[in-house]
């Protein structure tokens, strides 16, 4: 399955199902990432950690391990 940490800088992908247990799945929801959203990929640091995103009309940040966790269409 394709997670965010896979999608391109500048490619645009819709969540399909959020992977984790328990408070990190909540603390990701917390931060508007549900099934069905769409995100945009700005840019990736070098080492490819943190991967910064645009949801719901604001800025993101991520960690990789976090990225992984969402399963995209």
């Amino acid at each position: 399955m394709p997670t965010l940490k896979d999608a391109a800088v500048g490619q645009t992908v819709t969540v399909k199902k959020l992977n984790g247990e328990g408070a990190v799945k909540r603390r990701i929801m917390d931060m508007g990432i549900t099934k069905g959203v769409n995100i945009y990929v700005r840019k990736v640091a070098p080492l490819g950690d943190p991967v910064e995103v645009t949801v719901r009309g604001y800025e993101l940040s991520l960690r990789k391990a976090d990225a992984e966790m969402i399963e995209t269409v």
